[in-house]
């Protein structure tokens, strides 16, 4: 397999996936800083522009919430999904699905206002950029109150969900939203940093 990321994005959720299951895979930089995710070669890879992709025999897979799933299921031995029960797998794919769908496009109004307004409508990517602290904070406290079970995301077993989250997690600060406001997840952030795939990846990516 192939996994195309770039530093310091969502890329770090899949990649501590892929080093949680053990797989054997190469690792190629998209650098954004010369927009190397426009470029003509790696468009045939992910027309979106954007990362993670992930090459594997079968073709390729996008959007983080897909790869999550995609490698808990092809190396079932890791554990890193309730494969066998239907509602956990399901609750699962609820709260990736709400961070890839609601708390990651909170975050991009920061830097990506250009997605939704004009290039030159400065007014309203600044508005955008002034909500961030307060969706942001919002989008955790819910997963705080609502969706972290504890110690784990889903409870007592480690899954891609405390991939996901540590990884977002990180963004906080620059959202200007304290981690220590959510007590489970600061927990969970400080965990996290103990196990050895993340240790590697956050190595990877400069964290």
């Amino acid at each position: 397999m192939i996994f195309y990321y770039a530093i310091q994005t969502v890329s770090v959720a899949t990649q501590i996936a892929l080093e949680e299951a053990g797989a054997e895979y190469e690792e190629r930089l998209i650098d954004f800083r010369t927009t190397e995710q426009k470029s003509e070669e790696y468009l045939k890879i992910n027309p979106k522009g954007r990362v993670p992709a992930l090459v594997t025999h079968q073709g390729i897979i996008t959007e983080t919430p897909a790869l999550l799933v995609f490698v808990a299921q092809s190396f079932p031995e890791a554990n890193l999904a309730p494969l066998h029960d239907p509602f956990q797998f399901a609750k699962l794919q609820e709260i990736n699905n709400y961070l890839c769908s609601t708390v990651h496009v909170n975050h991009a109004h920061k830097m990506r206002g250009s997605r939704w307004v004009e290039d030159d409508d400065e007014q309203s990517k600044a508005a955008m950029t002034a909500k961030v602290p307060k969706t942001m904070h919002e989008s955790f406290d819910l997963v705080e109150k609502e969706m972290f079970v504890g110690p784990w995301v889903l409870g007592e077993n480690f899954s891609v969900c405390d991939c996901y989250i540590f990884c977002i997690s990180n963004w906080l600060a620059g959202d200007q939203v304290d981690l220590k406001d959510f007590p489970k997840i600061y927990d969970h952030h400080l965990r996290m940093r103990e196990r050895p795939s993340v240790q590697k990846v956050m190595a990877i990516h400069k964290l």
